[in-house]
């Protein structure tokens, strides 16, 4: 996966950074969105080296899941170095999404330390999430 960095502008290939680093810039060192796409095997990976992530359990057939992906997008560019956005295709990893007690799409689970803290269920606005995101990342409005 390319990203492209929004400070410099450079390209950079996205791979998995050592436990506990954020992928950064080649060229200026600022922290890159992060938004990967995982499954079964890979889910704990993702989720557990890292301090915040934010698991979208989404399905491509389904028009809420699509308006909220560029909003998390987003997110994770205006947080990066502090989210990590989580894809996950209900249907392909059926099992995935009911151990986490997903029933509807979209679904989204906030992961702090690799452990779920909160589930939201149904798209919502980038305000409504960012005031949903806001009390896990320490800002204050």
């Amino acid at each position: 996966m390319v990203v492209t960095c929004p400070k410099c502008g450079a390209k950079n290939r996205l791979g998995t950074p050592p436990p506990g680093q954020v992928p950064v810039c080649g060229a200026c060192k600022t922290p890159l969105p992060w938004v990967v796409e995982t499954d079964e095997k890979g889910f704990a990976q993702e989720v557990a080296g890292v301090p915040l992530a934010l698991v979208d359990f989404f399905a491509p057939w389904c028009g809420p899941c699509r308006l909220v992906s560029p909003i998390l997008e987003e997110l994770a560019q205006e947080h990066a170095g502090r989210l990590k956005v989580v894809k996950v295709n209900v249907d392909q990893n059926p099992g995935l999404a009911a151990r986490h007690g997903v029933r509807s799409v979209p679904t989204l689970v906030f992961f702090r330390r690799g452990e779920p803290v909160a589930t939201w269920v149904g798209a919502s606005p980038k305000q409504v999430l960012e005031e949903r995101l806001r009390p896990y990342l320490g800002e204050r409005r």
